[in-house]
């Protein structure tokens, strides 16, 4: 097993908490890590809810369920019986103790139409990405910590290679992905996951006609990764109507597959963009629904600057999952053209500007977006960053630098 970066956040939710929800796509490791869960002290009785036999009696009385549980327990794939969490609510309600559920889900239940208590005030939600970079090599990354500190400590050489980012970017963090040194063997599996994915988890959690268009949907959506959402846009293209492809988007960020960045404001008003960034969870699904493979991201440069700029994207919202530092993505574009890639906000409105080149020379002109956004915020902005895939750590002016990609993950 890979170690998970926020497993100590889990330790200390069940500590506290009644009901604690692990929440990711499939195949990011959840039974996984519940079972080290228990390896490591947690005294729990193990359910999966994707076994027929506890499906059904889950399903046939809730109320009974539950009460017939001693103990803590873990119920893994609970979005198979959103009915349980009434029964659940009731459980913790009439004896309120610490760690009583650890409940997983391939689907965010809290999106699911079906479910009709939240467990507000019970319940801890922490997310599950796949795997990071740190925690492909068994490293805890703190990179946007270093970001935010007082002063910005970080190496000034990284050991990543471009060969070495495209293949990680290929290869994406799903723990099966990362056995599967072939490339028809890593086709076999996420043409498997996908077909698994859309035709049981959408059937479960959705009640929609056409299944056959969201394959074609998810590849569509799959070329406008990185750049703004139009709806309208992908309607036309695609041909499905607006209210249509609204409920398929949604149930698409449901399961995990997609989800958005919303616009940066700070009560800019107008002169920013209000549309929100689309982006793959993971650049492996996204490169395999493209076609892209190893060589022709080594010889068609232009398709690099997308997938990176996901894959920055991506490390950035695992590493939000366990940095010491409470803060939030956001994108940054001016009715103008004036953009920076993201922006990461602390609690305290203090904000990071990070711009992504797939580029390993750079210029001055790099830093345009960078340079508008420290004017625009002023003291507000700490540093303006441009990650690049070029292997020394450069300063570019006051509070502005070039850092290497590797950076984001190799340890200090």
């Amino acid at each position: 097993m890979h170690p998970r970066n926020i497993s100590q956040k889990i330790q200390a939710a069940l500590s506290d908490t009644p009901v604690v929800l692990l929440n990711g796509a499939r195949q990011t490791g959840k039974s996984t890590l519940t079972q080290w869960l228990m390896e490591k002290g947690y005294p729990a009785t193990y359910f999966n809810l994707d076994n027929v036999s506890t499906l059904a009696t889950a399903l046939n009385d809730p109320t009974h369920f539950t009460e017939n549980l001693q103990g803590p327990t873990i119920l893994d794939e609970i979005q198979r019986t959103p009915n349980l969490f009434l029964a659940i609510k009731e459980a913790v309600d009439k004896n309120r103790r610490a760690g009583q559920f650890l409940l997983t889900g391939s689907a965010n239940v809290l999106l699911l139409p079906t479910l009709s208590d939240s467990l507000a005030g019970r319940m801890e939600i922490i997310n599950l990405w796949p795997l990071s970079q740190g925690e492909i090599q068994g490293t805890k990354e703190f990179f946007i910590d270093a970001l935010f500190s007082e002063k910005l400590t970080l190496p000034t050489h990284s050991r990543l290679t471009r060969e070495e980012l495209i293949q990680k970017i290929i290869f994406g963090g799903y723990p099966e992905v990362l056995t599967r040194q072939s490339e028809d063997r890593r086709y076999a599996w996420f043409d498997s996951y996908i077909t698994t994915i859309l035709q049981r988890d959408v059937r479960d959690i959705a009640n929609i006609d056409g299944l056959m268009q969201l394959p074609r949907l998810l590849t569509l959506l799959a070329t406008r990764a990185s750049h703004l959402f139009n709806l309208a846009e992908i309607s036309r293209i695609s041909g499905i109507a607006q209210t249509t492809l609204s409920r398929y988007f949604a149930v698409l960020q449901t399961i995990f597959l997609i989800y958005t960045i919303p616009a940066y404001s700070n009560n800019l008003g107008k002169r920013l963009t209000k549309s929100s960034k689309l982006y793959f969870c993971d650049t492996g699904l996204s490169t395999h629904l493209l076609g892209i493979t190893f060589s022709r991201l080594q010889h068609e440069p232009d398709l690099l600057g997308p997938l990176l700029e996901n894959f920055v994207a991506n490390e950035l919202k695992k590493q939000l999952s366990w940095n010491k530092t409470h803060a939030e993505l956001f994108h940054y574009r001016t009715t103008n053209g004036q953009e920076v890639d993201f922006i990461l906000e602390n609690k305290a409105g203090f904000a990071i500007g990070i711009e992504v080149k797939s580029s390993a020379t750079l210029s001055e002109k790099d830093f345009k977006g960078l340079k508008h956004l420290s004017e625009t915020l002023d003291d507000k902005l700490i540093r303006g960053i441009l990650l690049y895939t070029g292997q020394q750590t450069l300063s570019f002016g006051k509070n502005l630098y070039a850092i290497p990609i590797g950076l984001l993950w190799e340890k200090n």
